[in-house]
């Protein structure tokens, strides 16, 4: 008779492979072990680097670069002392205004100088420019004028003071933000540039704005 050679097993085969799974599980756990070990509190790692590397995104001192001329100190200046009278100016319009567009024209005012004031002084004491805390003299005056006036006679002034000076400083700010080197005085300008586009519309909404106004404003255009 013939012998016959024994069939293995299936049992021996998946012993094997138990066997080579629990050596990998192992191996893998060991790795696992070993890299938890060289970095320690890795998030802690991590998380210290995120500063620095924060820091080197945002650039030099924090964006702040480029020199300060003579005129952007006096730009600094002028941005402050328009807020310091043109926000009374557009408080007084809520009381003293017989007209609704007057009352919209001033809260665009309180609005558009509030937001440009505060990044002015932030911007001031970045660059370590000092700035002023009062008006000018000639800008007090208009704000008692204002104070004094009433009704349409109100509206008639505050639209002939207010749309002259917004004219005049328009004029500054076109050659500020052409000429400036300093990224902060460059974002003011900006900004400055959109508050004093939206006062001149909202200005000229009251149908109130004179040739006469225009003309003054016109004058101070260099030739």
């Amino acid at each position: 008779m013939k012998s016959h050679a024994r069939t293995p097993r299936p049992t021996s085969n998946r012993s094997r492979l138990i066997a080579v799974a629990l050596a990998l599980t192992t191996v893998v756990a060991a790795v696992s072990v070993w890299l938890w070990q060289r970095n320690g509190s890795s998030d802690e790692s991590v998380s210290a680097g995120l500063p620095a590397a924060n820091a080197a995104l945002a650039g030099p001192s924090g964006g702040n670069t480029g020199p300060v001329t003579a005129l952007d100190k006096l730009f600094l200046t002028k941005v402050r002392q328009a807020g310091l009278w043109e926000m009374p100016a557009g408080r007084l319009a809520q009381t003293h205004a017989s007209s609704e567009a007057i009352k919209r024209a001033g809260m665009h005012l309180l609005e558009g100088h509030s937001k440009l004031d505060e990044l002015d002084r932030e911007d001031s004491e970045a660059l370590g420019v000092p700035i002023p805390d009062q008006a000018t003299a000639e800008q007090q005056g208009w704000v008692d004028q204002l104070q004094k006036a009433r009704g349409k006679a109100f509206d008639q002034l505050f639209v002939d003071l207010l749309r002259a000076s917004h004219g005049k400083i328009f004029i500054t700010i076109g050659e500020v933000r052409a000429s400036t080197k300093n990224t902060l005085i460059r974002r003011l300008a900006t900004q400055t540039n959109n508050t004093v586009q939206d006062h001149m519309d909202v200005l000229e909404d009251t149908g109130l704005v004179t040739d006469a106004t225009l003309d003054d404003v016109a004058s101070t255009i260099p030739k």
